[in-house]
């Protein structure tokens, strides 16, 4: 199996994985473009590891850690087997989210198997008897597939939720869990809404509390300031604040009062739950325009306010030229005309008969006020009898 970057620089380094199974290469994608499309890569860098038959794509942070640890979770078996309690209370420690298969062969395991050979680029998938769970966990029937996380389990219902690839896909995530652009897009993947506080303690209570009401169609969590919320519904939330986002179609929700009490949370997101909430946003053509707008805008102040002068060179400097040339363009005295009409005539003469042209011209140039005088001083001679 080996790692491969497709990127024109070494963003993954072999070093990382010595003693590793794994296998680093790179390849520049723009140079092989051919092999690029294969693999489906549109964008750069794209890190892929490739195992048999399968290329499995990485989609998380670009840190050194995370990439190792993607690595080095896919590199190994899709499920891994927990053979003791001891074993159990160890992988318990080491992650916040832990999904387990209990019991023996059977097509809820085949569906387990298949769920975790497509999503252990995400989490990990573990097995275990039910002599090796923990005696406080106990479960009504076997087989059964598990999540331990949020300091208690839950159980997969075939009939409630549906798919077990969707199911993990949405348990992955605690049940509060701190928001940045990654993980919003991250939550935005598993299809629910997204509701989010801004320092309002509330909102991990109604994530404990009312999970069974809530857990299907919500992911809870919260974000540390307001600047990124700002940018995404372009105006400015007040600290302490909630708002809900459908990352589906760019819809928010805002509360018409200030949340000060559960109650109006879960009332809150109640409306919300049932339509009768007000919606803002959308990802309509005008409201991409206004983004666009407001993106623009955004970096000017934003370079305005961190360097005024740079801002003045970088937008009054382009600005100063084009205005010069518009002004010039404007008090540009037009030519006669009369010229372009002469060259105009003149064209498919001889040399000779542009000059007996030009001698023509000057000739009446110069005999024309005399006949006019001429023209003048004669009357007619009706006019004479009637003088």
């Amino acid at each position: 199996m080996a790692v491969v970057t497709f990127a024109n620089d070494q963003l993954v380094k072999a070093p990382l994985f010595s003693g590793s199974p794994v296998r680093v290469g790179k390849m520049d994608a723009t140079a092989y473009s051919g092999m690029a499309s294969e693999f489906g890569v549109r964008g750069y860098p794209t890190i892929k590891l490739l195992k048999g038959d399968l290329a499995y794509n990485y989609k998380g942070p670009r840190t050194k850690d995370d990439i190792v640890e993607f690595a080095n979770r896919v590199a190994g078996p899709a499920v891994r087997a927990l053979p003791s309690k001891q074993m159990f209370e160890h992988m318990m420690k080491r992650h916040d989210v832990l999904f387990v298969y209990v019991g023996g062969d059977s097509p809820l395991k085949e569906k387990y198997n298949d769920a975790a050979s497509e999503l252990i680029v995400y989490t990990y998938f573990f097995s275990a008897s039910e002599e090796a769970l923990p005696e406080s966990v106990s479960l009504p029937e076997l087989p059964a597939v598990v999540v331990f996380k949020d300091g208690g389990y839950f159980t997969y219902d075939e009939y409630e939720d549906s798919s077990l690839s969707l199911w993990v896909n949405k348990e992955r995530f605690q049940g509060y869990v701190q928001i940045d652009g990654f993980t919003l897009y991250e939550l935005g993947e598993t299809g629910g809404v997204c509701s989010c506080s801004i320092y309002n303690t509330l909102m991990q209570r109604v994530a404990k509390e009312y999970r069974e009401q809530f857990n299907r169609d919500f992911q809870f969590g919260h974000m540390d300031g307001n600047d990124y919320i700002n940018s995404l519904i372009m105006g400015e939330v007040t600290v302490p604040s909630v708002i809900i986002l459908n990352t589906s179609n760019e819809q928010y929700f805002l509360p018409s009062e200030p949340i000060e009490s559960m109650e109006q949370l879960v009332q809150f997101i109640s409306s919300v739950l049932n339509g009768s909430a007000q919606a803002y946003g959308g990802d309509g053509i005008i409201q991409r325009i206004k983004r666009v707008a407001f993106d623009a805008r955004s970096t000017i102040m934003s370079v305005f306010r961190s360097s005024p002068l740079l801002g003045c060179f970088l937008f009054g400097l382009p600005l100063g030229v084009i205005s010069l040339m518009c002004y010039g363009i404007c008090t540009a005295e037009s030519d006669d005309g009369s010229d372009d009409i002469d060259a105009l005539k003149r064209e498919g003469l001889t040399d000779d008969e542009e000059e007996e042209e030009e001698e023509r011209q000057r000739a009446a140039a110069l005999e024309g006020p005399e006949e006019e005088d001429e023209d003048v001083g004669e009357k007619d001679p009706e006019e004479k009898k009637t003088d």
